[in-house]
Formats: structure tokens, C-alpha cells, sequence
């Protein structure tokens, strides 16, 4: 727990009980001593005490006859894996009325039928009408039936529950207050789970709900100011309260313009629009978030969530625990910055105004950035010191460092791409002349938003924000802590560079603590995300970007063939500067295939013996194992990425055998033949399904900067798209231009006057009479 909490001095309802549609929530006394909630998502890790509040909408079926046994199912096997870790866990849940309802219906149903049968002496029965049932009948005769159910479902996880009755009265009586609280805390402390629920059995009948056809069914109102007030009163840490809606709207859900409010802060109530209530209940948001904001202020973190979405209730408060974005969290601490979704909407507006600057604009703003990296690199490499007084390892180190020399290098490469974003956005690709004044133009044009994500590498920050900027793409960047004040240092001099054509905002850096995940779900805002970083980083990119296109490689198995006619000077140099120039780069060799022939010859010795030298240590593959008599270690698998100086050693027959391996174990990132044999090579570089191909030449080239793109945003394995070094072309994509003088396609059925010519015309040549495309 978060240490010792006071529950507000007021809480009171209006005189009926909690189920009654008025409750009076007074804000605490100003200069209350209490402890903090929770700042951040991240932190709700740290729980230990939590409430889960289940609204009548996640317990009940769309029919409110009956429980929606699948969905308490796995609500319950969270609650219980959760308690399994230690943590304490209360339910307040609804229910009661709609078990009952169903079992009175039953026994109705049944009474009448048999007593009918027997008056007209056969099983024909005419028309029966049910009475509308009580609510305080149906709460009795269904408490029993649920809380044997909530038994049965807790005791497949060895999980003990007991079962607590309240009512308004049980609040207002000191004397009952604290034995509840003890009741509650002595549970808690035998491993128990509480499941506590409004007596609705003794309690006043609610007001009719109209849009329940006169069928009264208990408030899920009462529920939520209960939890509210048992969280604040056991000082928890958590309360997540689950309803039929995703979370808080700043407008109606269903409207145009409502959009989920991720953090919700007190004094934000002025900015929303609240819609109407649920289908069950007499409550609505608006209860919701007053119950919310006094837990909160209480001392108490508050989530609210979906707990019907069939796609995310298997998980919904474990994904809530763990600290994911769901649902709207409840916080007292405002940032003093903008939000990751109101940086992504400037990003987006001044993407597009920077989308519409002249290319001259553009390349403008890329050599004065160049300049800047120049002009500013003491105030860069004294932030840069900081970062790497903080590393951790060599391998860090190397990552992190930045030099003068480096600055200059990339200050170069930045240039190239201002030369190149001259004819980049709005190229005419292709143009035809559909019919006689109807002509049609494919255009470059940017992709729009870019989310890269990329870790300990500084200098990519300016080499990615340069290509946005060159392709008019707006740009999200989200960067490795170990390089935060590099990075700080580097955004603020691209965004002085923007500054100088008014589009300053196009780049933005997410500062606040969003997780990877979290920044991935953004699938209505973000384009194209491209992570920089780890295979593990990528993997976790590809598998959490469900609804957005990732840009990348998630390995680099890079393979070198030493074919049985290569030179050995070719093959020492090469082999070395493929693994031993740069270990962990993407492009460095993992696999080194040799011929069969080379094995006991010099070529094969000087080979070992180089590789020794530079302290690379050597797996083999099962065949080169056969070989040896006394073999280094055997390799655990085919497909490892060492990122070190190691790497795997396997024999093969042939280029064709060669090929094969590669298509089996590789990446398709960077393979590489040494051979003289031309025709060898030039049929591995054709069959070889790889993005990059190389023959006689270090693996280490596969690089956008070396390939004359000026920088890369990533390496891309992928089939679609770009692929290999992706530079400024692999950042645009077209759209389609028609111009015409009152065309129709009815023009062109077979009463029309008009036909189709489809020729193609010379893309670069502006056609007779129109104004300007770009």
C-alpha cells in the first residue's frame, strides 16, 4: 500500500438508500492530510490493494435476464490471478436483481403452466403475461444464487471469497463503519476475497426507468458510490470500475467529434459532454466521474474501462494493473507538457503545412539544421558527455558516443537529402489522357504521420527528422532514456530549423512516459511506424502495431558464402570487415558458409586464423561438427543473431546448396558471395530472395547513407513498399490527380457520346494548357 490514508470527511447520500438517483458528494475539506494517488499509469504496478467494481452492464446479459457467465468467468480468473500474486483484491459487484429476475421468471413460468394445465385438463396453454417483478424480491432471491456462483468460479483457482451485505445505513452508523472495516481488513488478511454488494433485498424500490418498458432493475449508480467509498475507507490503492463504455468521452460516444480521454484531471469536468445512461441502471458517466474524482481525492488511483468488449475482457484489468492504456485514468498530477495525442495533432497539422512548403522551403530547413550541427556541436557533445557518464556498458558507450568528426559526417549526409528533396514531393509518375479533356496524373506524395522508435543511437534523431522533413511527413519520435539529453539537445535545433518556414511542430518528441504499446494503439493518428533499435524491440513493435504498418527487420542473419573459386584476399578482408567492423550493426555477419572444398586447404586456415586474431569466437553448424575431429562449440540454432564477436561456421556443396541454407535460416536482410566466377555470382544474386545482394563486397554496405541516400530511416525486410536501406523514396507514397470539364461516366456507356482513349504521356511534360500539379 501507499502508506496510511484518510477517507474525506463527508460522504453522504440523500436521505433514501445508495440506490435512490440523488447522491450528495461533498469535496473534502481543504488542508485534508492525506496520501497521493498514483502520478502515472506505470505506477499502478505497484498496487496492492485494489477494488474492482462491476457494473450491472458488464455482469448481467444484453437481455438483463441472467448473468453473463463467459464474461464473469474470465473476469474472475484475473481478480484470482492477481490475488495469487499477493496483492488484495475487493469486488463490489451488481447481479443480484438480474439472477433473481431469472429465477422468478422460471417459477412463475412454470407455476403457471402447471396450474393451467390442470384447470384445462390438457398441456395446451393460452397466453400468459408476466407481472412485473419487484426489484427487492429479485435482489432476494438471486444474492444466494450469485454469490454460489462467484464461489464456485473462485475455488478453480484455490481462491477463498466471502460474501458482504451492506446498506446506506452501514455508512452513516460509526459503530457498523468500523466493524465493517474490520470485517473487511480481517478477510484481507486471511488471503479472502470480499465480494460486497448493496442489500437490495431491504432497500427502497428505485424511480421507473423508461427505457426499461416499466421492468425495474436495480442503479448501477449505488454501486459505483459504494466503491468509491469502501476504496477510500480501505485505503486502496487502485479502483477499476468497469462499465459498457471504453472509458471517459469528451463528448457523447457515437458522436463525430468523441474522443476517449485517456488521463482525466480534476477540474477537467468543464471540458466534456456528458451523453446517456446505461442500458441498465438509472446511473450514467457523469455519476461515474463524481464517485471517481472523491475516490481520487480520497487517495485513491481510479481507472474506468470496458468490461464487455469481448476482444479485451479476457485481460481488461490485468492490462490495467501492468500499467497499459486502457480505458480513462484518473490523475491529480497534470504534466506540464502537452499529451503524446495532442503532440501527435500538432504534429499532424503542421505536417501538412510543411507538406505544402516549395521544395526550395523544405531544403532550406535541411541545411540549416546541417549548419546547426556544426555551429552548435559544443552544446551537443556537452550533452552528450552527460549521457555517457551515465552508460553502462561498452557496447552503450560506443552507441551513445558522438564526436565532431561524426557531426560533420552526418551534417554532409543531411545535405545530400537537401538536394535530393528537390523534386521528391509531387513528382508526376505517370500521366494519361483518359479521354479529351480528361487527364489523369499519379503523384508522390508524403505518407503523413511517423511514429520511429528507436534506442541508444543519438545521431539517428537528426538523420530520421531530416528525411520526414525532405518528404513532408510529419514525425513522432520516441527515444531511448540512455540518450534523453542528446536527444533534448538535438530536437531543439530541428525544431529551430522549422521554425525558420513556420512549421516548427512537424517533429515532435514524446517526453512523458508513454510506453512503446501504449504509443503503438495510436492506429487512427499514426501512418507508418519504423522502429530503430533491437530485434526484441522490433519484435514487440510488430507484434503490438495490430492496426499500424511497421517499417523494418525484426533479425539480421546476415550470411557471407566463400564460394570454392574466391580469392583469399577478397575473402579475408571482406569476412573481416563483415563481422569484426561493427559486431552489433544489423548488417554485421552472423553465418559464414564455406565451400566444401576450401576445408583443409590454406584458404580455410588463414580464414581460422584471422578470425582468431580478432577474438571472434566460432559456433558450428551440425556439418562443419562432422568434419572435426576436436570442433568448436556446436551451434544451439541456425537462426542467431549474435550482435557480438561470435558467429556460426557451416560447410555446403554448392552456390545452390548455399542459396538453399540462406532461404532456410536467413532474414532476408544482407547475404554476400566472394567468388571470381561470374556466372556463380550472378546466379546467386538472382535467386537469392534477399534485400540486399552483394557479391564480393562486406555485408556492412547495406546502409542508406553508403548507398548514396543521404541516411535511412531503417532496413526493411519486408515484401511490400520499400525494401533494404529505406531513404526518402520509401517515405512517399501517390495519390491519383483527375482533371476534367464536367465529365461523366455516363458520358461513356454505350448511348454515350464520349470514348476512352488511355494514352500515356511523358510524365515530365506539363500538358497544353494546365496550370501547375505542384
Amino acid at each position: 500500500s501507499q502508506g496510511t490514508r484518510h477517507s474525506p470527511d463527508i460522504f453522504s447520500f440523500s436521505d433514501h438508500s445508495l440506490s435512490t438517483r440523488s447522491a450528495v458528494f461533498e469535496i473534502p475539506k481543504p488542508g485534508r492530510a492525506h496520501s497521493s494517488s498514483f502520478a502515472h499509469r506505470s505506477e499502478l504496478r505497484q498496487a496492492k490493494r485494489i477494488v474492482v467494481k462491476l457494473g450491472s452492464a458488464v455482469v448481467t446479459r444484453g437481455d438483463e435476464c441472467g448473468l453473463a457467465l463467459g464474461r464473469l468467468a474470465s473476469i474472475v480468473e484475473q481478480v484470482a490471478m492477481l490475488q495469487n500474486q499477493g496483492r488484495e483484491m475487493m469486488i463490489v459487484t451488481s447481479g443480484a436483481v438480474a439472477f433473481g429476475k431469472q429465477r422468478l421468471r422460471h417459477e412463475i413460468l412454470l407455476s403457471q403452466s402447471v396450474r393451467q394445465a390442470l384447470h384445462s385438463g390438457h398441456s395446451q396453454l393460452n397466453d400468459m403475461s408476466l407481472p412485473v417483478l419487484e426489484a427487492r424480491a429479485c435482489a432476494a432471491a438471486g444474492q444466494s444464487g450469485l454469490m454460489a456462483l462467484y464461489e464456485a468460479m473462485f475455488t478453480q483457482y484455490s481462491t477463498c471469497t466471502a460474501q458482504v451485505l451492506v446498506t446506506n445505513l452501514d455508512f452513516h452508523d460509526d459503530q457498523k463503519r468500523q466493524n465493517l472495516n474490520s470485517t473487511l481488513r480481517e478477510l484481507l488478511h486471511m488471503n479472502i476475497v470480499p465480494i460486497i454488494n448493496t442489500n437490495d433485498a431491504v432497500v427502497p424500490p428505485p424511480e421507473p426507468n423508461s427505457d426499461l418498458q416499466g421492468v425495474n432493475v436495480i442503479s448501477i449508480k449505488d454501486n459505483d458510490s459504494l466503491a468509491a467509498r469502501l476504496a477510500v475507507e480501505m485505503k486502496a490503492d487502485l479502483l477499476i470500475a468497469l462499465s459498457d463504455v471504453e472509458g471517459l468521452y469528451n463528448s457523447p460516444p457515437g458522436t463525430d467529434d468523441a474522443k476517449l480521454i485517456d488521463i482525466f484531471y480534476p477540474g477537467d469536468q468543464q471540458s466534456i459532454t456528458y451523453g446517456t445512461k446505461s442500458r441498465v441502471g438509472i446511473g450514467g458517466m457523469e455519476a461515474k466521474v463524481k464517485a471517481a474524482l472523491w475516490a481520487l481525492h480520497g487517495g485513491t488511483s481510479v481507472v474506468i474501462a470496458n468490461g464487455t468488449n469481448p476482444k479485451v475482457t479476457g485481460h481488461v484489468i490485468t492490462d490495467i494493473v501492468e500499467g497499459k492504456k486502457v480505458g480513462t485514468f484518473f490523475s491529480e498530477f497534470k504534466p506540464a507538457g502537452p499529451s503524446v495525442e495532442e503532440q501527435t495533432e500538432m504534429a499532424r497539422r503542421s505536417g501538412r503545412a510543411l507538406a505544402s512548403l516549395h521544395p526550395d522551403q523544405r531544403s532550406e530547413i535541411i541545411c540549416h539544421l546541417a549548419d546547426l550541427l556544426t555551429e552548435r556541436k559544443e552544446e551537443i557533445l556537452a550533452a552528450n558527455k552527460m549521457d555517457m557518464d551515465l552508460a553502462v556498458s561498452a557496447a552503450m558507450l560506443k552507441r551513445l558516443s558522438l564526436s565532431p568528426a561524426k557531426l560533420n559526417s552526418l551534417a554532409v549526409g543531411l545535405r545530400q537529402i537537401a538536394t535530393a528533396a528537390q523534386d521528391s514531393v509531387g513528382r508526376v509518375l505517370r500521366r494519361t489522357r483518359v479521354a479529351h479533356n480528361l487527364e489523369l496524373e499519379q503523384i508522390t506524395v508524403p505518407i503523413g504521420l511517423l511514429l520511429v522508435i528507436f534506442e541508444a543511437r543519438p545521431d539517428c534523431l537528426p538523420q530520421v527528422s531530416t528525411l520526414a522533413i525532405a518528404s513532408g511527413n510529419a514525425l513522432l519520435l520516441k527515444g531511448g532514456k540512455e540518450a534523453a539529453n542528446t536527444n533534448h539537445v538535438l530536437h531543439q535545433l530541428t525544431q529551430e530549423a522549422l521554425s525558420m518556414h513556420g512549421v516548427k511542430e512537424a517533429v515532435q518528441m514524446v517526453s512523458t512516459r508513454e510506453e512503446v504499446e501504449d504509443l503503438c494503439r495510436l492506429d487512427k493518428m499514426i501512418d507508418l511506424i519504423v522502429p530503430r533499435g533491437s530485434s526484441q524491440l522490433v519484435r514487440d513493435i510488430q507484434r503490438a502495431a495490430k492496426g499500424i504498418p511497421v517499417l523494418g527487420h525484426s533479425e539480421g542473419i546476415c550470411h557471407v558464402y566463400v564460394d570454392s573459386e574466391a580469392s583469399i584476399d577478397k575473402v579475408i578482408k571482406i569476412v573481416r570487415d563483415s563481422k569484426c567492423d561493427y559486431p552489433a550493426a544489423c548488417n554485421a555477419m552472423e553465418t559464414l558458409l564455406i565451400h566444401r572444398d576450401i576445408l583443409r586447404t590454406p584458404m580455410f586456415d588463414q580464414i581460422i586464423d584471422m578470425l582468431r586474431t580478432e577474438r571472434v569466437k566460432i559456433h558450428a553448424g551440425p556439418r562443419f561438427a562432422s568434419y572435426l575431429t576436436f570442433s568448436p562449440s556446436e551451434a544451439k540454432s541456425m537462426r542467431t543473431e549474435y550482435g557480438e564477436l561470435e558467429c556460426c561456421m557451416e560447410v555446403v556443396d554448392s552456390m545452390q546448396e548455399a542459396v538453399e541454407h540462406i532461404h532456410k535460416y536467413g532474414s532476408f536482410h544482407t547475404d554476400v558471395i566472394i567468388t571470381e566466377n561470374e556466372d556463380t555470382a550472378e546466379k546467386f544474386l538472382q535467386q537469392l530472395d534477399s534485400a540486399c545482394v552483394f557479391w564480393n563486397a562486406s555485408s556492412r554496405f547495406a546502409d542508406g547513407y553508403r548507398f548514396g541516400l543521404g541516411a535511412e530511416v531503417g532496413i526493411s525486410t519486408a515484401r511490400i513498399h520499400a525494401r533494404g536501406p529505406v531513404g526518402l523514396e520509401g517515405l512517399l507514397t501517390t495519390k491519383w490527380v483527375l482533371r476534367g470539364d464536367g465529365h461523366t461516366v455516363a458520358d461513356f456507356s454505350e448511348h454515350g457520346t464520349m470514348k476512352y482513349l488511355h494514352e500515356n504521356l511523358p510524365a515530365g511534360q506539363p500538358l497544353a494548357g494546365q496550370r501547375d500539379s505542384n
